[in-house]
């Protein structure tokens, strides 16, 4: 984050902290199996650090691409404007410091999953199938966003097609299953089932925090929104209600 930090100073836009969001995941999980060697199973220790790297480098790839180009997420030109302080100092206090403190709070799972020893079981391939169902929604969800966006006719449109049609926010009901699964990993322990905060952090931010709750409050003014948000799931998937 502090070298992200500096890139975005530089560039003068601090939406590049998204970018490193999932990346400084991948690093987490990859350091914690490097330096467990010797202590964890290695079947449990990399297959939580390779399923945590597959989804922090595509994540991480989406949102470079998405914002190639375009101007300042508007959500960081608005946490950043006024206060006291100049706006790259706001911005470290704000955002790179939390979010590194995050990423290694919500990563315990990853990290406690690389020292556990003994052999896997049930919880494991649960915590997989949780993980690949999440990955699914989340890789799927974005790249149906990313057609849409692409066809000048849906200018303004809100987007309501495939998994969109089930729940307004498939990529953040995928992000919270990733983790949800990767707690499962660890939990096969009770070391590691002590990390369930972790699971609980990530859910809260992209329901109550950062996520969902932030984009809502922007969607809600196109036209459209009120129809579509009283048809369509708010996270979990579901059958789109009849209006």
């Amino acid at each position: 984050m502090g070298a992200t930090f500096l890139i975005a100073r530089r560039r003068q836009r601090h939406d590049l902290v998204d970018t490193a969001w999932g990346a400084g995941f991948a690093l987490v999980a990859l350091v914690s199996a490097v330096l467990s060697t010797g202590h964890g199973d290695p079947v449990r220790t990399w297959t939580a650090a390779a399923l945590t790297a597959v989804w922090g480098v595509r994540l991480s790839v989406h949102i470079g691409r998405r914002g190639r180009g375009a101007a300042e997420d508007p959500r960081y030109t608005d946490l950043l404007s006024g206060g006291t302080g100049g706006r790259d100092a706001r911005a470290l206090r704000l955002v790179y410091l939390p979010q590194g403190v995050l990423v290694w709070a919500i990563s315990l799972p990853v990290q406690a999953a690389a020292y556990t020893p003994g052999p896997v079981g049930g919880p494991l391939f649960a915590g997989v199938a949780v993980w690949l169902t999440g990955f699914l929604f989340e890789a799927v969800g974005d790249a149906q966003l990313s057609r849409f966006k692409a066809d000048p006719a849906n200018r303004g449109r809100i987007m309501d097609r495939g998994l969109w049609s089930w729940t307004r926010h498939p990529n953040y009901f995928g992000d919270a299953c990733v983790w949800w699964g990767l707690y499962l990993i660890a939990a096969d322990t009770w070391q590691g089932a002590l990390t369930l905060p972790a699971p609980v952090a990530m859910t809260l931010l992209l329901t109550a925090g950062s996520g969902k709750r932030l984009l809502e409050n922007r969607m809600s003014t196109r036209p459209g929104w009120d129809a579509y948000a009283r048809r369509t799931s708010g996270f979990f998937p579901l059958p789109p209600r009849r209006e």
